[in-house]
């Protein structure tokens, strides 16, 4: 049983953001995101540029995070890094600085499962925001993933839904791209959202049994409807864009949240949390927030920024792992894919 303070350096660059957190046990004391903003030109990730930017940014942003939480590095019990699931080439930057620096200073190095770091965030301790406790579901929704979680323990999660293929936040950025707006477009979907009327157009469902998602089917039936109505009128995206956005996001949060009933129906779970990138978007945080009243859950919706991809998520396992003894050694490989 470890009793003594334990100092995490965690490494994430599983994408586009590079970051570096240090936690004192399950507090952090700095979490820093170096931003790549060069994909923006090009309207996604493009994963030679994003190990690249990687490659520039993780020395600086471990050498700030490191002085915002006013330790040096000799004070460091442990390294944890993103082993995987991700872009090969950007795991493969921080995996690799991760080996070296716990070489270097001899201390333990721990592997971490990026999804399950999504979930596990939400035992970051963190003012104002409560800790789900076992058993509960877990709903991950990001640009590369969409699952229903049944999580029983730290380390004990059953993936009890997912996609059969696209995620839902490619959902929301291939809809933005039909709109003609920037990437990254999510966001933008989420503020126009606040000023439309989410009923306004009405998209179908898909048919997927069981606690399964599928988003492609709504993608083509979104670019069809886009394509169909400027054919008849060229503005017809500008005049409806916030009645647009409203009612994209409202089927999303519909098909979502049927999903997440059926979960609570079969496992007698009332316990929500939710996390990934897209868990930041605003309509799906206030339907999960209404969702205690309407249907007697308790809806756990972590801070702002352990949200998008962060290291303080990676931290937080890593401390768990810390605790649990779970370590690794060099020989450990990163994986664009890779076993819950």
């Amino acid at each position: 049983m470890h009793t003594e303070e334990v100092f995490i350096l965690a490494i994430e660059s599983s994408c586009d953001d590079t970051a570096a957190a240090v936690l004192r046990n399950n507090k952090v004391l700095s979490n820093v995101v170096a931003r790549q903003s060069i994909h923006e030109e090009y309207g996604g990730v493009i994963p030679e540029l994003a190990s690249r930017a990687h490659q520039q940014n993780i020395v600086p942003v471990i050498d700030v995070a490191l002085k915002k939480a006013g330790i040096n590095k000799e004070q460091l019990s442990a390294i944890a890094f993103t082993q995987g699931p991700g872009l090969m080439g950007s795991l493969l930057v921080g995996g690799s600085f991760a080996k070296s620096l716990a070489m270097a200073l001899n201390i333990p190095l721990i592997a971490v499962n990026h999804m399950q770091a999504h979930i596990l965030a939400h035992f970051i301790d963190e003012e104002g925001f409560d800790k789900p406790e076992f058993p509960f579901l877990a709903l991950t929704i990001s640009g590369g993933h969409t699952q229903i979680v049944q999580v029983n323990d730290y380390f004990s999660m059953d993936i009890i839904g997912e996609t059969t293929d696209d995620a839902v936040g490619e959902a929301f950025d291939k809809t933005a791209k039909i709109l003609g707006l920037p990437y990254p477009g999510g966001p933008l979907i989420d503020q126009f959202a606040k000023e439309g009327n989410p009923k306004k157009f009405a998209f179908t469902k898909p048919k997927v049994d069981g606690l399964d998602f599928s988003f492609s089917g709504l993608k083509t039936q979104i670019l069809y409807f886009i394509q169909k109505n400027v054919q008849a009128n060229p503005d017809f995206v500008e005049e409806n864009k916030y009645d647009i956005c409203a009612s994209v996001q409202n089927i999303i949060i519909e098909i979502l949240m049927d999903k997440l009933k059926m979960a609570v129906a079969q496992t007698g779970i009332k316990q929500i949390a939710i996390g990934g990138g897209v868990s930041a978007n605003s309509g799906i945080r206030n339907t999960l927030k209404a969702a205690e009243g309407k249907y007697g859950w308790k809806t756990y919706i972590p801070k702002f920024e352990y949200t998008t991809d962060n290291a303080a998520m990676i931290g937080i396992v890593g401390y768990q792992k810390y605790l649990q003894d779970q370590f690794t050694d060099s020989t450990v490989v990163s994986k664009a894919r890779i076993e819950f």
